[in-house]
């Protein structure tokens, strides 16, 4: 299991915060920025952040199973502000990403209601039949323990989350 990196995102993703948010603020939804899109916030637009992902993997070289922990992690934090954040309102979603040395990052801005998806994440109870289980929270279990790191921050009102897959010759 990959540990959980619960702290603030570094200065240099502030600075790409503001950069995203001012590139984002102007476009139209479903626009492809220089570096990332912005997307309605709906499930019809979940295959654009799935192929985003994927090309940043790629020009990352991250392995095929990093590459999968990360599109894993992304499509879950996605589908989670588009059916918990919005709620079925309309709304966009800022995604914007990164290859570094060390690592390949891909950033959500949302206006959605502040959630930090971390709040009440727990291991599922293995010993309970999973028809009584409790629904809800094991994707997001799922998605930031498949990562290396995960950083949450409330912005000026915006939810912003960063995944983050370090770059390893093994994967």
């Amino acid at each position: 299991m990959m540990a959980i990196d619960s702290g603030a995102a570094s200065a240099e993703h502030t600075a790409g915060q503001e950069r995203c948010k001012a590139r984002c603020a102007g476009q139209p939804l479903a626009a492809k920025a220089a570096s990332g899109l912005r997307i309605p916030a709906d499930l019809d637009s979940l295959d654009l952040v799935a192929r985003f992902v994927l090309e940043l993997g790629r020009q990352g070289r991250l392995s095929d199973s990093q590459t999968y922990r990360l599109r894993l992690a992304a499509d879950e934090l996605a589908t989670n502000i588009v059916m918990h954040g919005y709620r079925g309102a309309s709304g966009g979603i800022c995604v914007d990403g990164g290859v570094e040395a060390d690592r390949v990052w891909v950033r959500f801005h949302d206006d959605a209601p502040a959630f930090d998806p971390r709040t009440g994440m727990k291991a599922p109870d293995l010993e309970v039949p999973l028809g009584e289980r409790s629904v809800g929270g094991l994707g997001v279990f799922l998605a930031l323990t498949a990562v290396d790191s995960f950083d949450y921050e409330l912005v000026a009102g915006r939810n912003v989350s960063i995944l983050a897959i370090h770059r390893s010759e093994h994967g």
